[in-house]
């Protein structure tokens, strides 16, 4: 993502080394503790959106909504977030609701002990499921502070790592089900973006689906929008509305007589129940 909490040539280098409308329902992975609760409709949007990794400002929101883009993302918290939010507030989110834009809820939680890079929070295999309860927790605090409603999608980022480590790739997995497990626990449904190469992957083949999100938006940087012609699994994953793609970065557009360097998705998943 466009100024991610990586820089963008150490993200290049991380992945070429690991491996180089309103639905209800729709994206949320079965569990048995869900089954018994009535979950808000989920909101889906269907088109394309944007990721930066700081917030822009009111103003730049507003002319920036051309038509072009529906739906931006947003970075609502985690350790390993790498830029400040000076413009992400309730009542940015308020505002930019109003203006009719959709917004994509981003969480920088603990990242692998294998990972290429420093990081502020890396899991282990003892601390991953604790990790993963309370980055939960605290990724529901922060969205909720900001407007965003029970519901709503949390994407928790995982950048690429070496799936092939199977210690470091396990506690990976331990880590991202403990962290959906705590968001469907207040009612918030799972998301979860990484690498073709490397973290999505993980996802996707995992032979245990228990517990692992029910959205995964991946970063396949081939320029191609879509969600389906370039899909690397199975066609009968993450279907229903669940799949989002970040197909190019660092793209510098100006809208509105505004610039801004964003990265582009293809979207077709749930984002934040807002307003």
């Amino acid at each position: 993502m466009a100024g991610h909490r990586q820089s963008k040539k150490v993200r290049y280098i991380a992945w070429a080394t690991a491996g180089a409308a309103v639905v209800a329902g729709a994206g949320v992975a079965a569990t048995s503790s869900m089954a018994a609760t009535a979950w808000p409709a989920q909101k889906t949007f269907t088109g394309l959106a944007f990721d930066t990794c700081t917030a822009p400002s009111l103003s730049a929101m507003k002319a920036w909504h051309t038509g072009y883009y529906g739906a931006a993302a947003v970075y609502v918290g985690g350790k390993n977030r790498g830029c400040a939010q000076p413009n992400l507030t309730a009542s940015w989110v308020k505002s930019v609701s109003a203006l009719g834009w959709k917004l994509i809820p981003i969480y920088v939680g603990a990242q692998p002990s294998c990972q290429t890079g420093s990081n502020p929070e890396k899991m282990t295999a003892a601390n991953a499921a604790s990790l993963g309860a309370a980055d939960a927790k605290d990724a529901v605090a922060k969205a909720s502070a900001l407007g965003m409603k029970a519901g709503s999608a949390i994407y928790l980022d995982m950048e690429p790592y070496d799936t092939a480590n199977t210690a470091c790739n396990n506690a990976v997995l331990t880590y991202v089900r403990s962290f959906d497990k705590g968001l469907r626990a207040k009612i918030y449904r799972a998301g979860y973006y990484g690498f073709t190469s490397s973290s999505a992957k993980a996802i996707a083949t995992a032979t245990d689906k228990t517990d692992l999100p029910g959205n995964l938006w991946y970063a396949l940087w081939d320029q191609k929008n879509t969600t389906t012609t370039d899909w690397p699994w199975g066609a009968k994953q993450f279907t229903d509305h669940s799949r989002a793609h970040q197909f190019m970065v660092n793209s510098k557009e100006t809208r509105g007589g505004v610039t801004l360097t964003v990265d582009r998705d293809a979207w077709d998943a749930p984002v934040a129940i807002t307003g």
